[in-house]
């Protein structure tokens, strides 16, 4: 018999955890969990049923949430002009002297933007910052010349979203501290990216099935009625 955690037992006091939820309903459900003594990340844990071998089925994209992460984000900015970038609030800009720190082994940023001239130089870190998910991207938006607004939009919350090769994809969607409503607001928008970023040459069923959970909660499966259409 498996054995359960005391929060696991107390949770499925709460709800029918067999069972499958619209995605309101699930907010809902998640928000009465017992809580853990931090502020605990709010997930949507995505089995896609593309083939997560095949380069032309990949996934991935990004999205504005419209109540933030709830996290503070450390940008890093590659870019010839570092007092530029970094008055429009980088964590972090340069372009030599900070590749040089990352291949000593400095990695204290979330997110880096590169500009399209530096992206030539920058290149040449892909074997550092790729497995990390760390790589400035076109498809991202984190390799653009208006750094300004590229700041911007990481900072007020813009996630990234990438498929993992067992064809699995998870996306951070606020804070157990959000309100229902909040979290309901940024799990609808990431559903709908995600739903979105079907590649055009996969036929059948795209989503198999999308579980909301926290940190130290167990998860609340969606109704297959929240993403059919997609």
């Amino acid at each position: 018999m498996d054995k359960h955690s005391k929060r696991y037992r107390n949770a499925v006091k709460v709800a029918d955890l067999a069972k499958e939820y619209p995605l309101k309903e699930a907010v809902d459900i998640l928000a009465k969990f017992p809580k853990a003594k931090f502020d605990e990340t709010v997930e949507l844990s995505f089995r896609l049923g593309v083939d997560g071998a095949s380069g032309d089925q990949n996934v991935r994209g990004t999205t504005p949430l419209p109540n933030g992460s709830g996290k503070k984000v450390r940008v890093l900015v590659f870019t010839d002009n570092p007092a530029a970038a970094l008055a429009a609030g980088a964590d972090t800009a340069g372009l030599a002297d900070v590749m040089q720190k990352i291949n000593e082994g400095w990695l204290d940023f979330d997110v880096a933007i590169a500009t399209t001239e530096a992206m030539k130089t920058v290149r040449t870190l892909a074997r550092v910052l790729g497995p990390k998910g760390l790589m400035p991207n076109p498809k991202s938006g984190t390799v653009t010349d208006d750094i300004v607004a590229g700041i911007k939009a990481v900072k007020a919350g813009r996630v990234e979203f990438k498929m993992d090769k067992t064809a699995n994809l998870g996306v951070g969607v606020g804070k157990r501290s959000f309100t229902a409503e909040q979290i309901f607001e940024n799990a609808a928008a990431v559903l709908e990216a995600v739903g979105k970023a079907k590649p055009a040459s996969f036929s059948g069923q795209y989503i198999k099935n999308v579980v909301l959970s926290s940190s130290m909660s167990p998860g609340v499966k969606i109704a297959a009625t929240e993403f059919s259409k997609y």
